[in-house]
């Protein structure tokens, strides 16, 4: 079922009717590609009881580029900024996990305060 607005709006597919060759971020990254500058050819809604509908937003997979690899240095900077969410600010040990935004510390010194 689609739907095609007036007025130059995107088209609406509910969840699971979308056509071939359309596909979501999550779908081609599966594939190894990226929208690469390409604008939404399309929109999917899935219906929820209570409140809207979850939206997807599709996009064409010719029109999808490669996913660029990784280089060396985007790993390191990744690396660095992953170890940073694990360092406690309070006492500047590295906690093991990745420190809760709600508590602003490791688990001890949060339960100190």
């Amino acid at each position: 079922m689609s739907t095609a607005l007036a007025g130059g709006t995107l088209p609406v597919y509910r969840w699971r009717l979308a056509p071939d060759g359309l596909a979501t971020r999550r779908q081609l990254r599966a594939m190894g590609l990226r929208p690469g500058g390409q604008d939404v050819a399309a929109e999917l809604q899935r219906p929820r009881r209570r409140r809207g509908p979850l939206v997807a937003y599709l996009y064409r997979i010719d029109a999808a580029m490669p996913v660029r690899p990784m280089t060396p240095g985007r790993r390191a900077a990744l690396a660095r900024a992953n170890r940073a969410r694990r360092v406690c600010p309070s006492c500047r040990l590295d906690a093991g996990y990745v420190i809760p935004a709600a508590l602003g510390a490791c688990v001890p010194c949060a339960d100190s305060d």
